[in-house]
């Protein structure tokens, strides 16, 4: 019976963004096959990182392609990735977790191309005057990858409704992201 490498890595998915330490016996028992059947699908844990962290990047990749980031009003681009990315927010929490990953050239490569598509996506709404000038385009970005890991987590622990989870992250995200009217701004002393 052949195994299904697909299946294998989205179990090493739920398993690994919760529990990244987590042994490859308990991935191979979350997959449903025998950790030898495991070391033959991946020679090592190290290669199923790998492979989980390139996963991860691609559908992040497929996510800002789906939501065309580049295209229209800043805010509505934000609303679509966060509709594209959250279905994968428990890679994202692996993604966010797994700091091995970024040792490996091409990855760290695939994650700042991808991060430099969303910084853009902020500073291209900074100059539209949709986004707050006061954070810089990279801490947004930063800021919405964290918060996309965790509705992964909060999905993942039962602590939020997945059909509520792009609603959240968008309101929450966009609550402190979009610029504020001056006259309104809570930091300033003459607010009415």
């Amino acid at each position: 019976m052949a195994t299904d490498r697909d299946s294998v890595l989205e179990a090493a998915v739920g398993v690994l963004s919760r529990r990244p330490t987590a042994h490859l016996d308990e991935i191979a028992r979350a997959a449903g096959i025998s950790r030898a059947t495991l070391h033959r699908v991946f020679p090592g844990r190290e290669a199923l990182i790998r492979e989980v962290g390139a996963l991860g990047l691609r559908r992040f990749a497929t996510a800002l392609d789906t939501a065309r980031i580049e295209e229209g009003d800043a805010e509505a681009a934000l609303r679509r990735l966060v509709d594209a990315v959250v279905p994968d927010a428990a890679l994202c929490a692996f993604l966010a977790g797994e700091n091995q990953l970024y040792e490996h050239e091409e990855i760290n490569d695939l994650w700042e191309f991808q991060d430099a598509r969303v910084r853009a996506l902020f500073l291209r709404g900074q100059q539209e005057g949709v986004f707050r000038v006061e954070l810089s385009a990279g801490w947004l970005s930063e800021a919405f990858f964290d918060l996309v890991a965790g509705i992964g987590w909060a999905v993942q622990e039962g602590r939020l409704a997945p059909r509520e989870s792009a609603f959240s992250l968008a309101e929450l995200f966009l609550g402190g992201a979009l610029r504020r009217d001056p006259q309104r701004d809570p930091r300033r002393s003459d607010t009415p």
